[in-house]
């Protein structure tokens, strides 16, 4: 409530800006599996009317609704794929509900390194690293890569399906942050471009309540065991009061789904005037609703970033120190948008970027899940080099892992730790 009372301009999660496209009468929604409300995991009412819509909304062959975040949908995700072979392919900057995934259903991550021309950015990786990936891996079952990621840069998702395709294999999208891609000018979500899965975090960017999400699924064969899968994870007590906020979304989508692709000017006009300011800000394609500028290069250090923004009475989604990340909805006022622009218009970038250093990855001694389950203990991360790591250490958000479960610490690791004040790691006590 003293957060609130502050009336901050929302640029985080949810999509819904605690506006009122959510009616206060969801509260007495709180209900269990009746014979009018239908059962999540055994649906054949209210619930599979719902996903039915969800299936035309996003032009899937599957929809499942998971009350349980995106996690949920993640977990279902590779534990399906597994079926095809416990060894993937994975792009180094995945969320670690992927990485605990792969701990408990035993699947072989190989890794591989996104590319970029900044230093700030993550970057993506290309057709062509996926094509050389399986050339050397042809038992590998899928690739799965994260896109958008968390700082707007979207992937060539139709190329790297063609490359898949061509091999026989599947290709699974974390699009955590990209529901709302289906929705815009051009539809840039990647089930529209081939991929065979997507696990979609609707509350992130649409009207849904904090844990609402789907899994997508492009695939028949695939869609057959996808509820009995998400058995296996999901709470036997899904929220009602979530997945009522997913129908409510539905109807605003069938009503309003052009919304989303108006709001592309407004964001861009944003956009362009960071760029006149001399801000930097990820190249190439990326999320067209997503402010994501580099503020170092203006002069603001880690330390002032968020007392910046919210002296002008905007609260971003993240910051890293860098760069700062600003999700925009249909449900930001115009105000949100003003206060905004003030923010950014005051600042003067020198445009200069940084080419990012070449990075090698922590050697990897064990799987994951050996190495979660094996003896282990706490270590002060500054007496940690040479450990092999029992654990997925990572800031939240962006809660993409420094170090994976299984890989040996090294000075790399240790730095990044430190720098984003982590202070101690579970660690494999041999």
């Amino acid at each position: 409530m003293n957060h609130k009372e502050k009336e901050f301009s929302s640029f985080h999660t949810p999509g819904h800006k605690c506006s009122d496209i959510l009616p206060q009468e969801l509260l007495r929604l709180d209900f269990t599996e009746l014979p009018d409300t239908d059962s999540l995991y055994e649906a054949d009412g209210i619930i599979l009317n719902t996903e039915k819509r969800l299936e035309r909304l996003f032009g899937t062959k599957r929809t499942l609704i998971s009350s349980g975040g995106c996690t949920l949908a993640i977990q279902t995700m590779l534990m399906l794929a597994s079926r095809r072979g416990k060894k993937m392919l994975f792009t180094r900057n995945i969320h670690r509900s992927a990485v605990n995934t792969c701990v408990l259903a035993g699947i072989e991550p190989v890794w591989i390194m996104p590319k970029s021309d900044s230093a700030f950015f993550t970057g993506r990786i290309t057709a062509e690293d996926a094509d050389k990936a399986f050339s050397e891996n042809p038992d590998a079952s899928a690739l799965y890569v994260t896109s958008p990621d968390y700082y707007g840069e979207i992937s060539d998702i139709k190329g790297l399906a063609g490359v898949c395709h061509k091999y026989g294999k599947l290709l699974l999208v974390d699009n955590a942050h990209g529901s709302h891609l289906a929705f815009c000018h051009k539809n840039m979500h990647p089930i529209a471009l081939g991929a065979d899965m997507s696990a979609c975090s609707l509350h992130k960017t649409l009207p849904v309540l904090t844990g609402g999400a789907v899994l997508n699924i492009a695939d028949e064969e695939l869609s057959v065991h996808a509820k009995q899968t998400m058995v296996l994870f999901g709470s036997t007590s899904p929220s009602y009061v979530i997945m009522a906020s997913v129908d409510i979304c539905c109807d605003y989508l069938e009503k309003h789904r052009d919304e989303y692709s108006r709001l592309e000017e407004r964001t861009g006009k944003i956009k362009r005037l960071a760029e006149e300011r001399g801000l930097v800000m990820p190249s190439g394609l990326c999320d067209p609703l997503r402010v994501c500028i580099n503020t170092s290069c203006a002069g603001i250090s880690p330390d002032e970033q968020t007392d910046f923004f919210q002296s002008f009475k905007v609260e971003p989604e993240f910051c890293d120190g860098e760069n700062a990340v600003f999700i925009c909805t249909p449900f930001n006022s115009d105000t949100d948008f003003e206060r905004l622009e003030a923010a950014v218009g005051s600042l003067c970038g020198n445009g200069s970027n940084k080419k990012p250093e070449r990075i090698s990855l922590p050697e990897c001694v064990a799987m994951p899940r050996e190495a979660v389950f094996s003896e282990t203990k706490r270590v002060a991360v500054k007496n940690s080099l040479g450990l092999v790591s029992a654990e997925s250490a990572c800031p939240c958000p962006p809660g993409v892992p420094v170090v994976m479960p299984g890989e040996r610490i090294d000075e790399n690791v240790i730095s990044s730790l430190c720098r984003y004040g982590i202070c101690d790691i579970l660690c494999c006590a041999d």
